[in-house]
Parts: structure tokens; sequence; C-alpha cells
């Protein structure tokens, strides 16, 4: 397995992606209302990335026909907008999305309550969320790549929680999906030694029910096997000699940290 390690002038446009993407995310997430469609999402998102002079990275990616993946209540990720899948109150939504900067990518999942939800959905939502920053504690140079994903399993699965195993994070730079993979769970086998300049994208998928899911007809959309909810945190991250620098992180989510 061979993990890039970036240099000077690479971290600097990498995190010139994240900020430019945590903005994104940011302001979508204040267009976020009950009777949207999906489509008016991936629309919205589009404007947003291209107005800031970059590509969305997501967009024809492997015949992904959209810039956004809006994933509802029970889809896990993946979901394909259209125009005729209206958000609805009590809705989850996920939205998973990247762009390239200069040649450069980032890539971050947020999941959102559209108008009142329950306190089920709530909690899910917070606790995948959680979960993306127990694993990070153990994202620094020196430190094995599993040890990232066990804390993250061990910390949702105490709530009973169904960790994804079909799906994974990854790493990224030049391309969105480079070496390694990054699983949610625990592993037997420790995983590469991490070295400070590289770049991950890690984010834990995470069922209310069972950790099975299943993939459409569409070849795309991943629904959980039980049809209980489920949520999506990722940001990408840096590793340093220290604490990890998240690079996509908004700048709401580091007032309230």
């Amino acid at each position: 397995m061979s993990i890039k390690v970036k240099n000077a002038a690479e971290i600097a446009l990498m995190r010139e992606a994240g900020r430019l993407l945590a903005k994104v995310h940011q302001d979508l997430s204040h267009e976020l209302k009950e009777g949207m469609t999906t489509k008016e999402v991936d629309r919205i998102a589009e404007e947003m990335i291209r107005d800031l002079h970059c590509v969305p990275n997501f967009l024809h990616y492997q015949g992904y026909p959209a810039s956004v993946c809006v994933s509802i209540n029970d889809e896990v990720v993946h979901g394909i907008p259209n125009e005729s899948r209206v958000l609805t109150n009590g809705d989850i939504v996920s939205l998973d999305m990247g762009l390239i900067y200069e040649g450069y990518h980032s890539d971050a999942a947020r999941t959102h309550g559209i108008g009142e939800i329950s306190k089920e959905a709530q909690l899910l939502i917070e606790r995948t969320r959680e979960s993306f920053f127990q694993g990070i504690q153990f994202a620094r140079a020196g430190r094995h790549l599993n040890d990232i994903s066990g804390a993250i399993g061990d910390y949702a699965e105490s709530f009973g929680y169904g960790v994804v195993y079909d799906l994974v994070g990854h790493g990224i730079g030049s391309h969105l999906h480079e070496e390694p993979e990054i699983p949610n769970f625990r592993q037997r086998r420790r995983g590469p030694r991490l070295k400070e300049g590289m770049t991950l994208a890690i984010e834990p998928m995470i069922n209310a029910g069972c950790p099975d899911v299943y993939w459409m007809e569409d070849g795309w959309t991943v629904l959980t096997d039980d049809g209980s909810l489920s949520a999506h945190y990722e940001n990408t991250i840096l590793i340093t000699k220290g604490d990890p620098e998240i690079l996509t992180l908004t700048e709401e989510e580091k007032i309230s940290m």
C-alpha cells in the first residue's frame, strides 16, 4: 500500500479546497427547508461550488449524475437528486459532496434535520458526528490507521448502532479516492502507520439499526437493510505531528466547539 505524503505546496492547496467546501456546506445548510426537491438542493450546491471558481468533483465521477449526494432517512449514501423527491418535516438528510481547487480535492458530509425531527434521529446525528471526533483522537503521526477505525466503531456500537461495513473512508489529494481505505469499525490488524502530511477523508456511516445495507437498482443509492435511519459525517483531515487539522470544518462548527 502506497499512501501519498503531501508536501507544503500540496497541503496549502488542500487547505484552501477544504475551506471552500466548508463554506459551501455551511451556506447550503441554511438553504434546506421543507418542500425543496433534492434536485433543487443539487442545483444550489453546484452553483455555490462554481461561484467559488471550483469544480464539483462528484459530478460524473464514475458516472454519478449530480454534484451532491442527497440521502434521506434510511438512505445511507449516494442518493441521486431528482425532481420528485421532496424534503418533508421530520426527515434527516445527508449531504455528501466535494470540490476541486487547483487540482486538489476536498470531501465532506453532514446530516441535517428538516423541521422537527425525532429524538432518535437527533441522537443518531449527534452520535455519528461524535464518533468522528472519537476516531480522530488517534489521527496523529506515529499512530496506526486502524486506531481511528476502532475508536469510531467502539463509540457507535456502544449505543447499539450498526456501523456500516460495506462502505469506508479513504485517502484524498490530487485524486478524490486514494490509498488507504479507512473502515469505521475495529479490525485485528493495525493498519499502516500514520505520517505527517497524509490527508484522509474520515467518514462514519452509522445506522440506527443493523449494519447491513443494500444497493438500489440505480447502482448508487445505498439503503439500510432493515429500513432504519442512517447518518453520515465526514471531514477531510491532515495528519500532523500533533492533533490533526480538520480541513473542512465550517466556521459555525469552529465556534460551537
